[in-house]
């Protein structure tokens, strides 16, 4: 069972009624066709969030699945929602192998719906915007419970199956009574006027009164009339209505770095940021940055209670730290902070990039470390760096169109190869295909490197012929060949070269042209032959053998992918060892040598099992169930059939 709940707050005053009618719904739920939905809503800072946690945890015994949260403000660039990789984070919560999520929305909707269908669970929605957002994600069980938190009421929810609370701001009494938590003061207790003078300033906002209550405890030695005037004394100044006079003060009381951070986090390219990222922002060093990020914590500006390790500045308080930019910043400090995070984002992308994929081809300098801004401690393993990228890839895409932007025409290029990485993964996603085209005009733009242009068309074309757009990807490689003939006879440009020619190969490979992608990969073998690239050679040769096999030259394919398959163990390639091994194992059973097929299935299952790889573990289950029916051995066959079902059950495929 997964519970997705914070620490309980440390003060939580009132909201009796919103929690008793809370209760009293689930009590009275028969769970129908859809789950209970409760909508919480109203303005920010009115505790919105608090309240669905501790509902959450006040029923949740009623709930033995669990309790899921997501904050849809996570998943929004420039505004837009993603809900496919909201249902991404969800499937991950219920265990679903990354892996194994659907590529397509709607598939992934079905497995969704497949592994809630029967499951009792809480799922918190945070920062929903419109109902529409909503739908998606609710669970295809109706005896489970969504709590929705959002700004206005969702009124286009389906009558009946939304139970509305809009919250009211705290009254007087509760705001004391929350006050009093906070600032465990006896100055409280002396001076009730003053007390309601500050319950008036904060609008019964239980966010203000926790900045305006922490404000008051640091200033132990003053009297309590003198802090509330100088108090009303900075928000009349300011003009502000509402808890924006709160953050005003707060900000007035942080030090130079702490406001220097606060003004620079709107200006971070992504929505969410870790402390490494605000490390690069601010320029200051790791040390210099964690005592700002705490300073800002203390002042209540900002929440240090970070879901995996990223952060958020919420909407109004973003809002509130760009005008404070607007008008404090020192000249070029914005943009200083803009550039120095970029292009410590590319340099951290390049070393997980290498990482992930190893040793490779790249068509763009490696950036330098940047001053002051450590790099990300990453273990030398590629599962590390592969979930380094996925954690990132929001901000990477904001970082390629900043960079596009700002004319860095050589950093969104740089940009690009990690992130076709990361799309060899998740192939057909919108924002990475955006990202790739801007990476390509990028290129177009400078002019000045053919080299680049090979590389982005490349790169573009596979995520469109993925998407199916099979004459867009054409016009690409198209481009990219004529650009190849400006490549000089240096032995990394004709490397290059010789990838137009696989990607041609491979755009006919998804067209199901087996022929006339087996004489490209055949070609662009001779090419890196010619140079000489092992490598290349042996990665043409498995796509050579795995072409003839589709085109049932099974004798040849065989040869083909054995000399493949020596060629990558000698390389030490251990993932091309895989895939051509696997590859081999199925010619060999077409051919009756099923002995041979059978140990290099087991190799490949017994790598699929430590790497903890359900996806390639299933396939290969197949292949052996396969082989043991053609053995005659019907209980094997039927064992491996049994794992490979409940590897696709688990994860809702199945």
């Amino acid at each position: 069972m997964r519970i997705e709940l914070p620490p309980e707050p440390v003060h939580f005053v009132n909201r009796h009624d919103e929690r008793e009618r809370a209760l009293r719904a689930v009590e009275d739920w028969r769970g129908r066709s859809r789950p209970l939905v409760m909508s919480l809503s109203g303005p920010a800072g009115l505790g919105k969030s608090e309240l669905a946690y501790v509902i959450a945890r006040t029923v949740r015994d009623r709930y033995p699945d669990g309790v899921l949260t997501v904050d849809l403000d996570d998943f929004r660039l420039d505004g837009v929602l993603d809900p496919g990789d909201v249902l991404t984070q969800l499937l991950r919560s219920l265990n679903v192998e990354t892996a194994l999520v659907a590529r397509q929305f709607k598939a992934r909707c079905k497995q969704y719906w497949s592994m809630t269908a029967d499951r009792k669970l809480v799922l918190i929605v945070d920062n929903v915007r419109y109902a529409s957002e909503l739908v998606p994600l609710l669970p295809a069980s109706g005896a489970s419970l969504v709590i929705v938190a959002s700004h206005g009421p969702l009124y286009d929810l389906e009558d009946g199956a939304a139970v509305g609370m809009p919250l009211q701001p705290l009254t007087e009494q509760a705001a004391g009574e929350l006050l009093d938590l906070i600032v465990r003061d006896d100055r409280l207790a002396t001076d009730p006027a003053a007390v309601r003078a500050l319950i008036g300033l904060c609008d019964g906002l239980p966010t203000a009164l926790h900045v305006a209550g922490r404000w008051i405890r640091s200033r132990r030695l003053r009297p309590l009339p003198r802090l509330i005037d100088e108090l009303r004394g900075e928000w009349g100044e300011k003009g502000v209505p509402g808890v924006e006079r709160v953050w005003d003060t707060a900000y007035d009381a942080l030090s130079d770095d702490a406001a220097c951070l606060y003004r620079l986090l709107p200006h971070h390219p992504g929505a969410t940021f870790t402390p490494d990222s605000a490390t690069a922002l601010l320029g200051l060093g790791a040390e210099a940055c964690e005592e700002a990020l705490e300073e800002l914590d203390r002042a209540g500006v900002l929440d240090l209670r970070a879901r995996d390790g990223r952060m958020r500045l919420p909407g109004p308080l973003h809002a509130h730290a760009l005008r404070r930019s607007r008008r404090d910043a020192a000249a070029g400090e914005a943009q200083d902070a803009r550039i120095r995070v970029l292009r410590w984002y590319v340099r951290q992308a390049q070393l997980a990039d290498l990482i992930a994929a190893g040793p490779r081809l790249v068509v763009t300098d490696r950036v330098a470390p940047v001053p002051d801004a450590p790099d990300v401690p990453l273990p030398d393993a590629a599962t590390a760096a592969t979930k380094w990228l996925f954690a990132e890839r929001h901000t990477l895409f904001a970082c390629v169109r900043l960079a596009h932007a700002l004319g860095m025409d050589a950093e969104a290029v740089a940009l690009s190869e990690p992130l076709w990485t990361y799309a060899l993964d998740h192939p057909g996603q919108p924002e990475a295909v955006d990202a790739l085209k801007l990476a390509r005009d990028a290129a177009v733009r400078d002019g000045g490197s053919a080299a680049w242009l090979v590389r982005t068309r490349c790169q573009l074309a596979r995520q469109l012929w993925e998407m199916s757009e099979y004459a867009a990807a054409a016009d690409e490689l198209d481009a990219a060949a004529s650009a190849a003939r400006l490549l000089g006879a240096a032995v990394p440009e004709r490397k290059l070269a010789a990838s137009v020619v696989e990607f041609q190969g491979m755009l006919k490979s998804a067209q199901g042209n087996w022929a006339e992608a087996a004489r490209d990969f055949e070609a662009s073998r001779d090419a890196h032959r010619a140079i000489p690239n092992p490598y290349g050679v042996m990665l043409q040769t498995y796509r050579m053998g795995e072409a003839l096999a589709c085109l049932g030259a099974t004798e040849t394919a065989h040869r083909l992918l054995a000399e493949a398959h020596d060629a990558a163990r000698e390389l030490g390639r251990e993932r091309m060892t895989r895939r051509t091994g696997f590859a081999l194992a199925g010619v060999l059973a077409q051919l009756g040598r099923r002995v041979e097929a059978q140990r290099l299935y087991e190799e490949s299952l017994a790598s699929a099992q430590e790497r903890e790889s359900g996806f390639d573990e299933a396939r290969v289950r197949d292949a052996l169930a396969d082989l043991a029916s053609a053995d005659g051995r019907p209980a094997e066959a039927e064992g491996h059939r049994r794992s490979a079902r409940e590897i696709r059950r688990r994860n809702g495929l199945g």
